[in-house]
């Protein structure tokens, strides 16, 4: 019995190498056929489903280069998630490797594709995780309880592949060229992403707060700090619990936090919802009617909805220290902000989160890190990269940035929209 398993597992392991050296000769057979330049593969980290940057440029294309096919490379549990008009791919199958080789365009939010042998002709298009609050690229080689295990040579390998690189404001473009060096062209046009922020109609987020258990007429906080990369355990600051009875039954908090694998997800009550898991975290957005956080990025993206923003942090020292800023929120806060547990609740329950010197704080904030955004930063990508049209980053004004109100804010009379503007070249 043990010589028939052991023989087994030999026979297995001599499959699987088998199926390993038959898809490399499929892929390099692949490379040597045409590009197909009516052909854009998508594919995200961890190989995900749909979502994030990627996700607002595939649906761009249907749209605005409806003739050019679109792919998505996930795991086949997440298939779901994408559109029935995008073409599913499993990651290393015989159909990825064919669409790896052959798409003209490959849109990642992954520093390096694995597999991805560039092709002349064949373009990247790279889309950053958020904007660089904290070190980024080749500056966290001295911050190394940051960095990790990053493989700054393997970065740079993918670096070289990127033709074009999606940027929401001027410090994210300056410091991504400076951290991340490269012959890449910098799209400085607004955060495909936060696209939504401004198309999204008061019906889809009364939808997207009713799936969340958010009742109506209640204030949804949306509790999201950054992760502290500098401690095994996760940061617990907050009692949330505490908070929302502080605050009295018309809060609810929506939680997501970052915790290790196989950690348990916070035990959630009517009034603490637990979204850590949630795939969706512009949904979050727009379902919530403030946020808290730290030194997250999100907090760019969230000033482009024009809800407030309240800061909370009690190890900021030690952030700065072990991660390293950029931008320093305390310095240029995007609203309130809160020193210790006992102020974020006075600071609801008086009223500051949205108050006028936060509205004032946020109005900067947002002109600072939110200059492009305004529905249509995906368009602008797509027009540029497929369809050849030039365009020039521009700041748009702030009448046309008119973002889906926050259902607690909703006003009592209709709200009045501008007419569609195309976009701006």
């Amino acid at each position: 019995a043990s010589l028939g398993r052991r023989a087994g597992r030999v026979r297995r392991r001599a499959l699987r190498g088998l199926r390993r050296a038959l898809l490399r000769s499929h892929y390099r057979v692949q490379r040597l056929l045409p590009l197909d330049s009516g052909r854009v593969l998508f594919t995200v980290e961890g190989d995900g489903g749909y979502g994030g940057d990627p996700a607002a440029l595939e649906s761009a294309v249907r749209d605005h280069a409806p003739r050019v096919r679109t792919a998505w490379a996930t795991r086949p549990e997440l298939h779901h998630t994408l559109p029935t008009a995008t073409r599913r791919l499993v990651p290393g199958t015989a159909a990825h490797l064919t669409a790896l080789a052959r798409s003209a365009y490959v849109v990642t939010d992954r520093a390096l594709v694995p597999g991805l042998v560039k092709r002349k002709g064949q373009i990247l298009v790279h889309t950053p995780p958020g904007t660089p609050l904290a070190y980024a690229g080749l500056d966290l080689q001295d911050r190394p309880a940051a960095a990790r295990d990053t493989d700054f040579a393997r970065l740079l390998e993918g670096v070289d592949q990127w033709d074009h690189v999606v940027t929401g404001d001027r410090h994210s473009t300056l410091t991504y060229e400076r951290v991340l060096p490269g012959r890449y062209r910098t799209l400085e046009y607004g955060r495909p992403r936060a696209d939504r922020f401004h198309t999204a109609t008061p019906q889809d987020v009364a939808v997207l707060r009713d799936s969340l258990g958010v009742p109506a007429g209640a204030v949804a906080i949306l509790y999201a700090p950054a992760p502290r990369d500098y401690r095994r355990t996760p940061v617990r600051t907050l009692d949330l619990e505490r908070v929302v009875r502080r605050l009295g039954p018309r809060f609810v908090i929506l939680s997501r936090t970052v915790r290790p694998d196989g950690e348990p997800l916070e035990a959630a009550s009517d009034r603490v919802v637990d979204v850590s898991a949630h795939p969706d975290v512009m949904a979050l957005c727009l379902a919530s009617d403030a946020l808290v956080t730290d030194f997250s990025p999100l907090m760019c993206d969230y000033a482009g909805l024009d809800r407030p923003i309240v800061l909370h942090a009690e190890d900021r020292e030690a952030y700065a220290a072990a991660r390293g800023l950029y931008v320093d929120p305390w310095t240029v806060p995007p609203g309130a902000v809160a020193d210790s547990e006992d102020e974020l609740i006075e600071i609801f329950a008086g009223g500051r989160w949205c108050g006028p010197r936060a509205t004032r704080l946020r109005a900067a904030f947002r002109d600072r890190f939110c200059p492009h955004d305004d529905g249509r930063a995906a368009e602008r990508v797509v027009r540029t990269v497929l369809l050849g049209e030039f365009a020039e980053p521009l700041a748009v004004p702030p009448a046309r940035r008119r973002p889906v109100p926050a259902a607690a804010a909703a006003p009592e009379t209709p709200v009045v929209s501008l007419p569609p503007q195309p976009a701006v070249f």
